[in-house]
């Protein structure tokens, strides 16, 4: 036996979460790789799925969790053996599939990774599906022409798992940080992670009315979209990238073409759950020199499997600050 968040469906529709007891045989027959599961942690998309919202669980019963990192217990891919450390974040996990909120997972071996040399389970999940986007996005700013010791580069939703290790990455490799926040408590938190400019929320938060304002920012990690990445996109320096992993303002661009057309902006969509390997395993890797474990150490609150019943719908209204780390087994 075994224990797993549960997300069940009544007859009337109503959705509900809570801890059951399962046992093996009722693990998903599909995989092929058993994993204990060790840690989780939690992501925007988690707080959707175990609330129900969003409509990304169209299975019930169902366990969510949308990353994971555990010991291999069986395998029948050789790839993997018994006692291998491995790491999963995306491939529709904890949505379409079972996740890692529970003791146990069964799962594809293409969907797994091996653990990041100098890492841990914990410090994996610490990183998680927020730290791995994060890092793909300064990859791809890099790969557009983000160079340090330029104008600042912003950072929105800075307080949130994708912005502070965003943030706290950038730092670490040379570049001026500029992390915006609705919440001031968060200033002190954002300085150490390495900001060296806090934008309050809503000086940046509405469409302009001009098409261009003045070139501000070298380039900018978003997580937010909406009327704020309308924004952001005005202020971008000529040739300058921004790099949209998040829509927590809403769906809709309310943005108008001169950006692209005069300054040469780049508007780059990050997608970190169909990532192929290759570029999965050239992100771990960086994560293992770019990100310093003291700054991730800094973001980390630790919770037990129950405390995902209470996350979930925290981290929809913006009130998880940082990582959350998930420990299945306490």
């Amino acid at each position: 036996m075994f224990k797993a968040i549960m997300v069940e469906k009544s007859e009337d529709g109503a959705v509900s979460a809570s801890v059951k007891e399962l046992d093996d045989a009722q693990l998903p027959a599909e995989g092929d790789v058993t994993v204990a599961v060790e840690y989780s942690t939690v992501n925007y998309k988690d707080g959707l799925c175990v609330t129900g919202g969003g409509g990304l669980v169209r299975n019930f019963p169902h366990v969510p969790g949308i990353d994971f990192a555990g010991t291999v217990e069986t395998s029948d891919d050789s790839r993997f053996k018994p006692g291998d450390k491995v790491v999963l974040t995306g491939w529709r996990v904890g949505e379409v599939w079972w996740g890692g909120y529970a003791q146990k997972a069964r799962v594809k071996a293409d969907w797994l990774v091996p653990l990041p040399e100098g890492l841990t389970t914990k410090q994996a999940m610490a990183v998680g599906t927020a730290g791995f986007t994060a890092m793909l996005s300064v990859m791809a700013l890099e790969a557009h022409g983000l160079k340090p010791g330029g104008l600042p580069v912003l950072v929105t939703g800075a307080a949130g798992g994708v912005g502070s290790v965003a943030t706290a990455i950038l730092a670490h490799l040379g570049y001026d940080v500029a992390a915006v926040t609705g919440r001031p408590e968060t200033a002190d938190y954002l300085k150490d992670l390495g900001a060296s400019q806090i934008v309050a929320r809503d000086e940046i938060a509405e469409p302009s009315a001009k098409p261009l304002e003045r070139e501000t920012w070298a380039g900018c990690v978003d997580a937010v979209g909406g009327g704020m990445l309308a924004r952001v996109l005005t202020q971008i320096v000529y040739g300058g990238s921004v790099a949209a992993v998040g829509l927590a303002g809403g769906a809709k661009l309310p943005a108008t073409v001169i950006p692209f057309l005069l300054r040469g902006v780049n508007l780059l969509g990050i997608d970190s759950v169909m990532r192929p390997y290759e570029d999965r395993l050239a992100a771990w890797r960086r994560i293992g020199t770019d990100l310093p474990m003291a700054k991730l150490e800094a973001m980390v609150e630790d919770h037990g499997l129950s405390d995902v019943l209470d996350l979930g719908p925290a981290i929809l209204k913006g009130q998880v600050r940082g990582r959350a780390v998930i420990d299945v087994n306490a």
